[in-house]
């Protein structure tokens, strides 16, 4: 996971829990995969269409804001979107996402245009912007979530190590 690389798409501030799964969806969320083909239509009227493997969401200011549904960062997650990057993140939010093996990486979004071509270096903690060659830097990823990461999740990672320990490197 330490290198990650996508397309961009990219949403606009105040990004809500309720842009992600549409409220008038509730219904599915005992269906995921039904639930994963409305994700951020309010947002992103086409993101089911266009949205492939290894995608970067890229958000503004205050992403992910609103009710703590776990099920936002999992529709997310089982989309194909790789990672989040966006400039602020609702703190509920940000920890279901690690949770749930997705990272939500800070950083400035300005120079990030939809279908940018992007690679993350979670080590290195850059963001390149392949299509208009620049370079961003990333808020580094604490060291104990990034191994959750690197499992999955936290349930993998507990089940693994068999409690919440960080293992040594």
């Amino acid at each position: 996971m330490k290198v990650l690389k996508g397309r961009a798409l990219k949403a606009g501030d105040n990004v809500s829990t309720d842009h992600i799964i549409p409220g008038r969806y509730a219904h599915l969320r005992s269906n995921l995969p039904e639930l994963v083909k409305y994700a951020m239509e309010d947002a992103i009227p086409d993101f089911a269409s266009r949205v492939r493997e290894g995608d970067f969401l890229v958000g503004g200011n205050n992403f992910g804001l609103g009710s703590s549904r776990e099920h936002a960062p999992i529709v997310i997650k089982m989309s194909g979107i790789s990672a989040i990057l966006t400039k602020s993140v609702a703190r509920i939010f940000y920890r279901n996402a690690i949770n749930q093996g997705i990272p939500v990486l800070i950083c400035n979004t300005d120079e990030i245009n939809d279908n940018d071509e992007l690679e993350v270096d979670l080590d290195k903690g850059t963001v390149t912007n392949l299509t208009r060659d620049n370079e961003i830097s990333l808020q580094k990823v604490p060291p104990f979530m990034l191994a959750i990461l690197e499992e999955g999740g936290l349930l993998p990672y507990i089940k693994k190590y068999k409690g919440f320990i960080v293992p040594a490197k």
